[in-house]
């Protein structure tokens, strides 16, 4: 890989932010910097790696660049991996941050579990795709294992952060800076993993 810049399927700005401190040497643009109104990626495949690969093909096929994007999410134990592929979407289609954390929220309490901590991962998965290659692509995934709480904490990161606390950790990811989320999140652990394509 020769190009320097590489497009990020994404439209999270925190996403974004922890890219360009886990990936250095890369100019990193996003799709909405290319093209107006961004590209329409319906995640309808039914595990981290499908949604991933087919949101960094389909961007890759509309800007002619390198697309790195990931699909990554929240499995709770208890309620047989939710939200898992269905994070960004847990409360319904067009939920928030906010959304989905209370409709986890209130599952959790449905189950008696107010202040109790409920084993739970983060999954990643990254998919890197050139545009000479559309039907190919490369993979990696990670994980943070620890527990989900019932009351949110913190107001850092996004997504479920505020309800996520790393394994031997007594904070949750939103209580974390930056810098010190990505020692240990599955992003960075996915990152890490593909990292030796795009360095």
């Amino acid at each position: 890989m020769t190009d320097r810049r590489i497009v990020i399927a994404t439209t999270n700005r925190g996403k974004l932010a922890e890219y360009r401190l886990l990936i250095r040497g890369r100019e990193f643009v996003t799709v909405s910097d290319l093209i107006p109104g961004g590209v329409t990626v319906v995640e309808d495949g039914e595990t981290f790696e499908a949604n991933a690969l087919k949101k960094a093909r389909e961007v890759s096929r509309a800007t002619g660049m390198i697309a790195l994007a990931d699909d990554s999410g929240l499995e709770v134990d208890l309620l047989g991996g939710l939200p898992g592929v269905r994070s960004a979407r847990f409360a319904h289609e067009d939920a928030t941050d906010e959304e989905n954390n209370n409709e986890l929220v209130q599952r959790l309490r449905r189950s008696g579990g107010e202040t109790k901590q409920f084993p739970a991962r983060f999954r990643a998965v990254l998919a890197l795709v050139d545009p000479s290659d559309l039907e190919g692509g490369t993979t990696a995934s990670g994980t943070c294992e620890g527990f989900v709480i019932a009351t949110p904490r913190g107001t850092g990161g996004f997504g479920y952060d505020p309800l996520f606390i790393p394994e031997g950790y007594d904070k949750t990811l939103a209580e974390l800076d930056l810098n010190e989320k990505n020692k240990i999140s599955h992003r960075a652990k996915a990152v890490w993993a593909l990292k030796k394509l795009i360095a």
